[in-house]
């Protein structure tokens, strides 16, 4: 699916598929065809785009080699691609991840670092041409070169509403630098 949107125009539904043991609300399956199936049992029940993700990010989660997120998420993305019209997204902060997540089928890269923790995202993006969801991270606000290799201490906010607007532009502006089109960037 192209994931041609009409934003405005009505809510669109967002499924979680956790891939990983160790999900924030405990629903995390590590079983292929069980994780396939609770995909399309979400699109059963009206979400529009269906999101895979093998690493947690609830807090004081530990790093997945990126070898062991590939292996969790692709088989997945592929059985989803291969049973369902619906847009499918990887949740990733690492490029190589979301790269074989793309050949794999997925036309949407949601990064909890906002395009600003492993350099490659934005150009990941740009190249397949597939949609962009940054999320805002305080924490990614304070390391941007490299990979972040696992999760940061919280940083404090001085204007909350200021900083998560500068934060997202920051994002906007790092994917519209790589190439990616305003039009294909959603903001989290």
């Amino acid at each position: 699916m192209s994931g041609d949107f009409a934003w405005g125009t009505r809510t669109y539904v967002m499924g979680i598929v956790n891939v990983t043991p160790d999900s924030f609300s405990g629903d995390g399956i590590l079983d292929t065809e069980s994780a396939i199936a609770h995909g399309l049992d979400l699109a059963a029940n009206g979400a529009d785009i269906l999101d895979v993700g093998g690493e947690s990010t609830r807090p004081g989660a530990a790093a997945v080699d990126p070898a062991e997120e590939r292996r969790r998420v692709v088989p997945v993305i592929q059985g989803l691609r291969a049973r369902t019209s619906l847009l499918i997204s990887v949740d990733t902060y690492r490029a190589e991840v979301a790269r074989a997540a793309c050949e794999a089928g997925a036309a949407m890269v949601n990064d909890v670092w906002g395009f600003r923790g492993d350099r490659e995202m934005a150009h990941v993006v740009a190249e397949r041409g597939v949609w962009a969801v940054a999320m805002h991270n305080r924490s990614a606000q304070a390391e941007t070169a490299g990979d972040v290799g696992g999760f940061f201490p919280r940083v404090e906010y001085d204007d909350l509403l200021a900083d998560i607007a500068d934060g997202l532009r920051e994002s906007v502006d790092v994917l519209m630098r790589a190439g990616v089109s305003r039009d294909r960037i959603v903001v989290d």
